[in-house]
Order: structure tokens, then sequence, then C-alpha cells
């Protein structure tokens, strides 16, 4: 095990409540890091335990059963020490990508489109599922290859699959795997959701994912103002060149930028203050100071008013939207 794991599973092994002391040390790289890692150990045998203890010498831990790590404990244990805002946006970066099951990987490893041929006669619901396997790149490289009107369904579909049953999947594999020739074997369920959905739109020509998107919002306003939200994050501010950020926050209530920086990563809140005069910025920070705890809801309103100051100007072409963020993953 690297450093790093060990770490990571002596962090699982002390509890989240120690954990958490730990963690508020951490750098935000060092967070990423670690945090990483604990998603990656959902259980920590007996022995490794034993041996992960001698080697931190200090910790007094009676390791006497198996302990569950993972990504529910990761989210407990990030919360606790840095508070359910970054937690989420921290667990959404790090937890392990969903691995593909065995009954799926021949269609996943296909082209995408052999994979166009053997859905095109299928239903949205089926495409989506099927696509909820893919990745957002190769995904987008299916959609463009469906009729419009077929893929306004599909990523409605994809966008509000929840967890299928596994003899729903089992029985769309068997039926697939029949018409490529292979023998179908167990699968597991899979989801969509709208986060998957907004890196699909991220992935695919802009010009495309917008009439999709106008198209969803007129079918769903709320599904489509809930994956739009989820294509550009405030995080996502740091993507944005300087002149675009300073559009932005001659747009926007300092008192907002103040509120919103509370829950932000270090990197994020340096930059955002870089693109003000320094007095501004020591007003934000003194303000920042002054606030004390705030309600998470808050915070969130206050972020949500400057990514509509954003959307704002970019529909206007003031600003361009960094659309390779999407792509990751």
């Amino acid at each position: 095990m690297t450093k790093v794991q060990k770490l990571a599973a002596l962090l699982i092994v002390i509890g989240p409540e120690a954990a958490s002391q730990v963690m508020k040390n951490l750098d935000e790289h060092e967070l990423d890091t670690v945090a990483g890692e604990m998603a990656k150990m959902p259980m920590i045998p007996q022995e490794l335990q034993r041996d992960i203890l001698k080697e931190f010498t200090g910790v007094a831990v009676e390791a006497s059963t198996c302990i569950l790590g993972g990504v529910g404990y990761t989210q407990n244990a990030l919360e606790k020490s840095v508070g359910v805002f970054r937690a989420t946006n921290i667990v959404g970066r790090v937890s392990p990508t969903r691995t593909p099951v065995a009954a799926m990987q021949q269609i996943i490893e296909m082209e995408p489109r052999q994979i166009h041929n053997l859905l095109k006669q299928e239903q949205p619901q089926t495409i989506a599922l099927v696509m909820s396997y893919l990745g957002s790149a190769k995904s987008a490289q299916l959609l463009v290859l469906l009729r419009p009107e077929t893929r306004e369904a599909v990523v409605e579909r994809l966008a509000t699959l929840a967890a299928t049953p596994i003899e729903v999947v089992e029985k769309l594999v068997e039926v697939l795997n029949h018409r490529v020739g292979t023998k179908p074997t167990r699968a597991l369920n899979q989801t969509g959701g709208m986060k998957m959905t907004a890196e699909l739109l991220n992935s695919l020509d802009k010009n495309i994912s917008k009439t999709l998107l106008i198209a969803l919002e007129e079918r769903n306003a709320d599904l489509g103002a809930g994956i739009r939200q989820k294509m550009f994050t405030f995080e996502d501010l740091s993507s944005l060149d300087l002149p675009s950020l300073q559009k932005v926050l001659r747009e926007i209530d300092m008192r907002d930028l103040a509120v919103s920086l509370k829950s932000a990563s270090d990197k994020l809140k340096s930059t955002l203050l870089a693109c003000i005069s320094k007095r501004a910025a020591e007003t934000v920070n003194e303000e920042m100071s002054f606030m004390g705890p705030l309600k998470l809801k808050d915070i969130e309103a206050a972020q949500g008013r400057i990514i509509d100051v954003v959307r704002r100007l970019e529909s206007e072409g003031e600003i361009e939207l960094d659309s390779g963020k999407g792509n990751e993953g």
C-alpha cells in the first residue's frame, strides 16, 4: 500500500469523528486524494486493520471485525470536517465510477455506429438504459446518430432513469446479446440521472446540446432546469478566462460573492478575489469573517444567482463557457 492508501485505511479504522479531525488539517488537493482512496475501500479486513494500527503508533483501536468504508463512509467523514456542500463536491469528483458489468461489456466496446444499428428500432427508454453504461463521450457520439425526435426523448428518459431492476436489465441484455451472438451473463442494475445527462450534453456539439436542452425544457421545465444547473456549477467558474470572470463579477452583488465563497474551494476563492480590486477583495474577506456560520440553502442561493449571471452573459454572447469539462470520465 502507498502512504496515501495507508492513511485512507487508518481514517476508516478510527471512525468518522476522529477521521474528521485529521481531515480538517488537509488542503483541498490532499482531501481529494485521500477521499478518493477511502472511497475505493468498501471493507477493511481484520488483519489489515492490525497492520495499519501497528504502523501508526499512538492509535488505540481494537480491530475485532471487518469495518465498512466506501463512498458512504467517506461522505460522512467529509461532512464532519468540511461541511455538506464541499463534501458532496469532493465525493462527486473522486468516487469510483461504475464498473461496466460483464453482460454489457461487448456492447460497451462496440463502435457508436454499431450500437446505433443494434438499438435504432428500440424504444427511447431502452436506448437510455444502454446509454447509461457507455460514458459521456461515447453516449454523445451515439446520440448524434439518432433522429432528432428520438434524441430528445432519449435525453429525457436518461435524465429520469432510476435504478433498474436486475431482472429487467438481464432480459434486455439477453435480447441484445442474442442479436450479436453473445451468451448473456448476469448483470447489475444501472442508473442514469441528471448528472450523467448534464455530462452528456456537455460532450455534444454546442448547437446540438442547446437544441436538445431547449426542447427538454419545453417538455419538462423542472427537469430541464435541473440538468442546466448541473451543466455549469459554481466551482466551474474557475474554468473561465480572466476577461470572462471580470465581466461576471461586474454584474453581481459583492454580498452574494461573499456568501457564495463561504463554501467554495480555496482555489476558486483565490481566483475570484484576484479578479477584483485589492480593496474590494479585502471588503469581501472582511464581510465573510463577520458572517459566521450560514445555512447551506443561503449559500447555494447566492451561488445560484451568480450562475444565473453567467448563463445570461453566455446567452448574450458576452462570455463563452468551457465546453470541455464534460468530457472527463
